[in-house]
């Protein structure tokens, strides 16, 4: 169960972060206002919000989780992909602190983007990707190993469409996973229940369990219907601003 989130809204200068999609530029009015019914749907589900203060030297600095990986038992700093989202671990530092007496990081030369990692259980599945490499998940794997977590490296730099590991993955529990079809036969994910989504609704994997409740990105009937034949009572989100700008629900926050 979560009881906090850390959150920041994007900046006036969100169209100027990085994106591999086609989409077009984000309105900006939209993407605050569908970043606040995000937030508010994460109060609905129990938790207080940690909001960090703007921050137009970083325009991709509303996507948190990729700066840092948290665990019941600490958390880990990362060291972002990209060259321009480093100097944003510094007010997600600040902030975990209040909660962690001990805050470990991922160094030079490794890179890991938190968006390439995925909690199951006791074991976490790290991407290896454009943002993420082998150097960094393996620092990841060895801080995961200190605090009595298991992990295994998933390799998704031949899967195309999609940027990090949870674009294309989101655990519900259970041993229960949500993929896209490109990874629903991969040796990793074997004995757990794959949910497989369409190719129609890829963007629709990133979905997110909080407590009682599944965010799920509004639009996507297909799986939307699924989790609700499985009995998950879900809270669908219009995400269509932060999908031109790369980005899904799990990525707006930290949730611990």
């Amino acid at each position: 169960m979560f009881s906090r989130a850390v959150v920041r809204s994007p900046s006036a200068n969100f169209a100027e972060g990085l994106t591999s999609r086609r989409l077009g530029a984000p309105v900006y009015a939209q993407a605050l206002k569908q970043h606040e019914a995000y937030c508010a749907a994460l109060e609905q589900s129990g938790l207080e919000l940690v909001r960090l203060e703007v921050d137009e030297r970083y325009p991709d600095s509303t996507f948190v989780e990729d700066v840092a990986v948290i665990t019941a038992r600490g958390a880990i700093l990362t060291r972002p992909g990209a060259p321009s989202r480093t100097g944003e671990v510094a007010g997600v530092r600040e902030a975990l602190a209040q909660f962690y007496s001990h805050l470990s990081s991922i160094h030079d030369p490794g890179t890991i983007d938190g968006g390439d990692v995925c909690e199951v259980g006791n074991h976490f599945f790290i991407g290896i990707s454009e943002r993420t490499n082998q150097t960094g998940a393996q620092q990841l794997a060895e801080l995961l190993a200190s605090l009595d977590y298991t992990s295994s490296f998933v390799d998704i730099r031949a899967v195309k469409g999609i940027l990090h590991l949870k674009s294309g993955l989101a655990n519900l529990g259970d041993d229960r996973l949500v993929v896209i079809e490109e990874l629903s036969n991969r040796a990793e994910f074997r004995g757990y229940e794959l949910i497989v989504v369409s190719k129609e609704e890829e963007y629709a994997a990133n979905c997110v369990c909080v407590n009682e409740r599944i965010l799920v990105a509004a639009g996507y009937p297909e799986l939307d219907k699924r989790l609700g034949e499985l009995n998950y009572q879900t809270i669908a989100l219009e995400m269509t601003e932060f999908q031109k700008m790369d980005g899904g629900l799990s990525c707006l926050s930290l949730r611990f």
